[in-house]
Order: structure tokens, then C-alpha cells, then sequence
């Protein structure tokens, strides 16, 4: 299945996500790994709707900066 840029974006965007979670300390890897899941999974968007995903994905990649952050070491996912 060929994917759209969008697409790959997004997936991307993901792969990073998980991968800065290695950074974080082990017993709060899997609240950091819920979240991140529940971010991606609450919108329920059309592959058509190309401006809420382009959002989504400025507003995702602001908060990988953020988590990065070698002083965030816990998240708590409040939904």
C-alpha cells in the first residue's frame, strides 16, 4: 500500500515519539508509551482532511520538544 506524504509524516512523527521514550526513566516509560498512543489515536481524522492533520502534526512535534526535555522524567494522561 503506497502511502501519502502526509501519511508518512505522521508515521514519522510516531516512530520519534517512541523513540525519545527509551530516553526516559523505565518505570515511566509506559505512562509516557499510553499517552503517546492516546495522542494518536483521540483523533479520529479523514485522510482527507489535510488541514487538521497538518495541525495535529505542528502541534505533535511541539510536544515532542517539549517531552524531550531531560528534566520531564513522568507524564500522567489525564483523559
Amino acid at each position: 500500500m503506497r502511502r501519502s506524504g502526509l501519511q508518512l509524516d505522521v508515521l514519522h512523527l510516531y516512530r520519534e515519539c517512541l523513540r525519545a521514550i527509551t530516553k526516559k526513566p523505565q518505570a515511566s516509560q509506559p505512562r509516557f508509551r499510553a499517552f503517546v498512543r492516546h495522542e494518536f489515536t483521540k483523533h479520529n481524522l479523514s485522510p482527507r482532511d489535510v488541514q487538521a492533520t497538518e495541525f495535529l502534526l505542528r502541534r505533535g512535534r511541539r510536544q515532542l520538544e517539549t517531552y524531550r526535555n531531560p528534566n520531564i522524567t513522568d507524564i500522567h494522561n489525564w483523559a
